[in-house]
């Protein structure tokens, strides 16, 4: 089993829903299958199987959550397969599904029952085609690319004026801002919001340099919790979050100050914290999604450590996947970013030169995020990885970022 989240956004940057990409078998290990690699969601869908076993909380925070389906498994038993609330899940269709019956009276029932719709890859001639399916539609996913969207925004204003448009395949921020700009489009998809930084035009704000200077004093081998606990008190943001933890931890601890909780967490928890805590801060003027992305990374990357035989390694894989969009949070470039962390010389080469040790699991975590199945097929080949533990990997680091900004 492969599966990843892709986020939709706003106009705001905000992310409103995630997509559920998802395959069940290594077609470059089993060649026989990928002739019928369309007949992979037959009986059990799996996107569907991801949400139940492990939540729509999980997987998306409460948003809702889009699932592929084809023309052959919009007929499986859909209903008894996800116990998760029905109008958080929104079936995606393709253009597989013809507006013929019976896929129609099929659709109207799903419906009926409170699944929302979505349909993707329509091209402009076939919007009038496909009417009697699009009347049952919440969402119409166009690549940008491909469609005149002023043509389109026309015909849907007149013909389904609820329906809203997500542009897909939005790759660069100067799309982005184009597209969002002119109001066309509801949602978006793509990798602009995390497109890598080539110019540090800005300096790195003064309240960033603390968090910088605490991040290089819990990284150091042997760090001192006083001097860790003073950096700490300088911002109230992260004093609270740490009495927080502590006072989770261990209830009617009667903290008497800073290093004194710092005390009762120790060195190792302490260096964990001070890591989630201060990405977070550094991400406060950014999208959330690039807190939610550098902390999964994190905890995938260390999590892949035993699969790809580098236990050892497990502590500098979280902190390369945790700073693998540094160059995003510090508005710098990942050369300059990398020079106000210290950070060992492993983590630099994965994360400036893609060469050493860390740089195949950063590559597999790239290609999983953006379900690129067929490169991480060839990469679980190259490796000897097994498939099933990377799979876990990912969704134990899903529940983990889940229990870290939700404890309960």
């Amino acid at each position: 089993m492969l599966a990843s989240l892709i986020p939709l956004f706003d106009d705001e940057m905000k992310v409103c829903a995630y997509s559920v990409f998802a395959q069940r078998e290594n077609y470059l290990m089993n060649p026989q299958l990928m002739g019928t690699g369309y007949l992979d969601n037959v009986v059990d869908i799996v996107g569907l199987d991801i949400v139940d076993s492990i939540g729509t909380n999980v997987l998306s925070g409460n948003k809702e959550v889009f699932v592929e389906i084809n023309n052959i498994s919009l007929f499986a038993n859909i209903e008894e397969q996800c116990s998760a609330p029905k109008q958080r899940i929104v079936l995606l269709l393709d253009n597989t599904v013809l507006p013929q019956e019976p896929y129609l009276a099929r659709l109207w029932d799903l419906r009926g029952q409170g699944y929302k719709i979505a349909v993707r890859k329509l091209a402009g001639n076939m919007f009038e085609t496909f009417r009697p399916l699009l009347e049952m539609c919440d969402y119409v996913l166009l690549d940008h690319r491909k469609v005149n969207i002023r043509s389109a925004k026309i015909y849907f204003q007149k013909a389904f004026p609820k329906i809203k448009l997500c542009a897909v395949n939005v790759d660069s921020k100067d799309d982005y801002e184009r597209l969002s700009s002119d109001g066309s489009y509801d949602l978006y998809e793509g990798s602009f919001f995390r497109v890598p930084v080539e110019d540090s035009e800005i300096s790195v704000a003064p309240l960033k340099v603390t968090y910088i200077e605490l991040l290089n004093v819990v990284n150091d081998p042997d760090f001192d919790l006083q001097k860790a606990a003073d950096v700490i008190g300088k911002d109230a943001a992260l004093v609270i979050s740490m009495l927080e933890m502590v006072n989770h931890m261990a209830i009617n601890s009667e903290i008497t100050s800073v290093r004194h909780a710092a005390a009762m967490l120790g060195q190792k928890e302490l260096k964990r914290w001070i890591n989630t805590a201060v990405t977070k801060e550094l991400c406060a003027d950014k999208p959330s999604e690039i807190t939610r992305i550098s902390m999964i990374r994190a905890k995938f990357a260390e999590n892949l450590a035993s699969v790809f035989d580098m236990a050892g390694l497990s502590s500098e894989l979280f902190l390369a996947g945790l700073f693998s969009l540094l160059d995003i949070m510090l508005d710098q470039t990942m050369e300059e970013s990398l020079k106000l962390v210290h950070v060992s010389k492993k983590i630099e080469d994965a994360l400036l030169g893609n060469t050493g040790e860390l740089w195949p699991v950063l590559n597999l975590i790239y290609q999983y995020e953006d379900a690129s199945w067929q490169e991480v097929s060839r990469l679980m080949i190259l490796d000897n990885l097994e498939m099933d533990k990377i799979y876990e990997a990912y969704t134990d680091a899903l529940k983990w970022y889940r229990d870290l900004i939700d404890p309960v």
